[in-house]
């Protein structure tokens, strides 16, 4: 007698601003593998409409399983408004305009990231570290890395768009899991539907427990 196959389902995940897969890899969620579509070069004047368009042809399953990380949760909710999903799981992200902080919605009427290009220097990286909750060894050689990995044009396109998004749509099947410590996106502005205690914005790292736990409650309920 054969021993049916077990069918994986497929969760799509987009990591978050000049991260990649990696930011993903302590995550484990039982009966799901775990695809990360990678970044793409922006186009010139490529809007996070176009973008969000061109990254879903990645997605080979109907009514997929959307998680994405930080922008990425802004990249899902954008791909969700082309084609159904069963579900868009946020962490460490916003679902709408009305969620991003003040200073960056001012920052991006008055287009100051274009007249000040956003670079990361290394007088100002404990700074940028501890606003992204950078908090052990791992993290801070991971992010690192990412600066140093990180295509210029792309972070400055991916921070444009950040500033100008201006969604107010949200998904049916939306999970929003945040962490109560995060600068980036304070939680005082959010209604997740699961808070992480303590969680900042590179909570998926350092709180990875806690967000497994979150994600099992999601898929299972």
């Amino acid at each position: 007698m054969k021993i049916p196959k077990l069918i994986m389902k497929t969760i799509y995940c987009i990591s978050g601003l000049g991260a990649d897969e990696r930011a993903f890899s302590r995550l484990l969620v039982d009966g799901y593998t775990l695809t990360c579509l990678p970044w793409l070069t922006p186009l010139p004047q490529e809007t996070i409409e176009q973008y969000a368009a061109r990254m879903s042809k990645e997605i080979k399953v109907e009514k997929p399983i959307l998680m994405g990380l930080s922008f990425g949760g802004m990249i899902c909710i954008e791909i969700a408004k082309l084609m159904p999903v069963e579900k868009v799981i946020l962490i460490s992200s916003i679902k709408s305009v009305k969620e991003l902080p003040r200073w960056m919605r001012a920052a991006g009427v008055l287009r100051l990231n274009r007249i000040f290009p956003m670079r990361s220097y290394k007088i100002t990286e404990p700074f940028q570290n501890l606003f992204i909750g950078v908090t052990t060894p791992d993290d801070l050689e991971m992010v690192r890395n990412y600066r140093k990995n990180a295509r210029q044009e792309y972070i400055d396109w991916a921070i444009d768009q950040i500033f100008k998004w201006r969604n107010d749509w949200q998904p049916p099947a939306i999970f929003q899991v945040h962490g109560d410590a995060d600068r980036i996106f304070p939680v005082k502005k959010l209604i997740p539907t699961h808070v992480i205690k303590g969680g900042g914005h590179l909570m998926i790292m350092n709180k990875a427990e806690e967000v497994n736990s979150a994600l099992k409650l999601i898929l299972t309920g």
